[in-house]
């Protein structure tokens, strides 16, 4: 038997110490150290040992010791809208990755598209010390993190940029999304096309218009006030605006989507409509592939957004000081069957 396991266990109740990992493991304490700080010039060989001695004393490093050592917390912390989104839940996922692969643990929490609420988080994570923040804004000034900023917390938006202040954002290409989307609409006849986004001030909302409103243009086709519909993507409301546009005397033929919220509304209208409409919807949605027609969309990478933005924020936090930089990942259409259905013959 090996004599380190011959070594006498750190004493019931007590928690065991770097001191106890390089006995146990026959190393120098520099040597733990480089272990589990993640650090080169230790051999795979001695690596192993030392995380051999690591799991069999249950040592957990010292956080507290080395905030102060350090002044750094290992902890960042993400504002979104909610958790309970399906596009959250791959970004929250990919921004832990990214952060447990630099040590750090990942505290989240959700703003509901609430101003206030976010400020409320993003402060309260900040009283809590975390090194950075990663923020999908849902108001549109953040002159209040400006205080933050300057102690030293790195912070990067992500899905819409930071309002009133120059900051590191990594979004998705909204505005050509929807542009191609709404082409797409157009390229299979239909004319007549209603557009149901999200509440305006939100800027994503504004770049889907924007992109739909530009598609139109370019075919040159008048856009119709009844057709453009945005506000909370409440089902009520979004089943309000879509019933509204199909029984107007000349109704629309087709319905963009501006959000994955609104295309599961718009799907149970159109499966009671007495006559095919085309759809195309913003965000993918679960189980697209398997209705009938299959859903079209514009698909977003949310899982990409979130290790870019995870990315982003560790560069600032390594020391980068480069002027604030804006990301735009591409979007890309997904044909399933709803998007092609052509215009009625009488319309």
């Amino acid at each position: 038997m090996a004599d380190t396991a011959r070594r006498p266990e750190p004493r019931y109740g007590t928690r065991p110490t770097m001191k106890d990992v390089a006995a146990r493991a026959g190393v120098g304490l520099k040597t733990v150290s480089r272990v589990v700080n993640g650090e080169q010039g230790v051999t795979p060989d001695t690596e192993r040992r030392v995380q051999e001695a690591i799991d069999a004393l249950g040592f957990r490093r010292n956080d507290s010791a080395r905030v102060l050592r350090k002044g750094r917390t290992a902890s960042i912390g993400l504002v979104l809208e909610d958790l309970a989104d399906p596009f959250y839940g791959p970004l929250n996922r990919a921004v832990e990755e990214v952060a447990r692969a630099h040590g750090a643990l990942l505290i989240n929490g959700s703003s509901a598209e609430d101003p206030d609420r976010e400020q409320e988080l993003a402060l309260a994570l900040c009283a809590r010390r975390v090194d950075g923040l990663i923020v999908i804004p849902a108001g549109c000034d953040h002159r209040y993190l400006e205080p933050e900023i300057k102690a030293g917390v790195a912070t990067v938006f992500v899905d819409r940029p930071a309002g009133r202040i120059d900051a590191d954002a990594v979004l998705s290409d909204s505005f050509g999304g929807a542009r191609s989307g709404t082409a797409h609409l157009i390229a299979h006849g239909h004319r007549r096309i209603g557009f149901v986004g999200d509440l305006p001030r939100i800027h994503t909302a504004s770049e889907r218009l924007r992109g739909y409103r530009t598609a139109m243009a370019e075919a040159e086709l008048a856009i119709d006030d009844a057709w453009v519909s945005l506000g909370t993507t409440a089902p009520d409301r979004v089943r309000e605006a879509v019933t509204a546009m199909l029984a107007a005397p000349e109704p629309v033929t087709a319905i963009f989507a501006g959000n994955n919220r609104v295309t599961v509304t718009a799907v149970r209208v159109l499966a009671a409509h007495h006559r095919p409409v085309a759809l195309v919807g913003f965000d993918d949605i679960e189980l697209a592939d398997l209705l009938d027609p299959g859903v079209t969309v514009i698909a977003q990478d949310a899982a990409a957004l979130g290790r870019t933005a995870a990315e982003r924020l560790f560069h600032r936090l390594d020391g980068a000081a480069d002027a604030p930089s804006r990301v735009v990942l591409p979007t890309r259409l997904i044909a399933r069957g709803s998007g092609e259905i052509p215009p009625p013959a009488d319309g």
